[in-house]
């Protein structure tokens, strides 16, 4: 890879992460589903300008649903409810270990072997951060929580149905998709006048955060993903987002004060390093040359 486009891999990367600080920030004023309505409102904004892409409404949806609606509204939830946010970008990232087993099931893709171990690794590591669960946040924000890579996983499934599309076109049109039922959702779970309330009451801070989500981590930085992995084979381009966890991590722990304990740190460094040997182990010739972004 070009230096300069090595840089590119590794902003992304910063950015995916600090974008989970960005929620817990944002989550401090807004409801998980306005915050999450709001992210995908403001990188729906390129809508207004480009057409939707050749990708029928009923996929356009299927994969709206899963990949974005799904993985984050469940993120928000989960760090809203007291999942630390260090601890929240490692699981998501587990989706690796969903999108392998899911692919086996629904298309006969058999992992390598190599695959196969870091499945196991992964899956050791999460079985290690449940038996930290309930000390200071719940099982059932944390079970929230286990949809975000579920969703995640099923969403790249579903999103080999649209290649051939620009990306960028593609992503906006998704977020649009996502966008429009999660204000519908806000309206209902919270009513209109607190809605209200919180937008017009919304503060610089919480407002920066917002368009940093939308504008940045989710059309930005998905759109510089894109074109690296059209740039370079995925091989080269994948493994940086295992950055993602570690910024996230890093981040939290400066910004919120984050400690982990003794178990919860061994098994989110063996969550991770089973998605390593995941991404980097050889990949079965019936899966795709071109895998999915990986996100925060």
């Amino acid at each position: 890879m070009k230096p300069a486009d090595i840089l590119i891999a590794i902003l992304v990367a910063i950015i995916w992460g600090l974008a989970f600080v960005a929620s817990r920030i944002a989550l401090d004023e807004l409801s998980p589903e306005l915050m999450t309505a709001l992210r995908f409102g403001v990188a729906a904004l390129p809508c207004l300008f480009i057409r939707k892409p050749k990708v029928a409404w009923s996929l356009l949806i299927a994969i709206s649903f899963t990949l974005f609606l799904g993985q984050f509204l469940s993120q928000a939830y989960g760090i809203a409810h007291g999942v630390p946010v260090g601890l929240t970008s490692v699981v998501v990232q587990s989706q690796a270990l969903f999108t392998i087993g899911f692919a086996a099931i629904a298309f006969g893709e058999r992992p390598t072997p190599m695959q196969a171990l870091g499945v196991g690794v992964a899956a050791i590591g999460l079985l290690m951060i449940c038996g930290t669960v309930g000390y200071d946040f719940s099982v059932a924000a944390f079970a929230v929580l286990m949809i975000s890579p579920v969703s995640f996983a099923v969403g790249n499934l579903l999103l080999r149905g649209a290649r051939g599309v620009p990306m960028f076109d593609l992503f906006a049109w998704l977020c649009l998709a996502a966008a429009v039922p999660l204000f519908v959702l806000a309206l209902i779970a919270n009513g209109p006048a607190p809605t209200w309330t919180s937008l017009s009451h919304i503060t610089l801070t919480a407002a920066l955060c917002m368009l940093a989500l939308g504008g940045i981590s989710t059309s930005i930085a998905y759109w510089l993903w894109g074109r690296l992995l059209r740039d370079y084979p995925a091989a080269q381009v994948v493994p940086f987002a295992l950055l993602v966890p570690f910024v996230g991590s890093a981040a939290s722990s400066i910004v919120f004060g984050e400690r982990f304990g003794p178990l919860r740190l061994a098994g989110m460094l063996t969550v991770i390093g089973g998605i390593a040997v995941m991404v980097l182990a050889k990949r079965p010739k019936a899966l795709p040359e071109e895998p999915l972004p990986k996100t925060a």
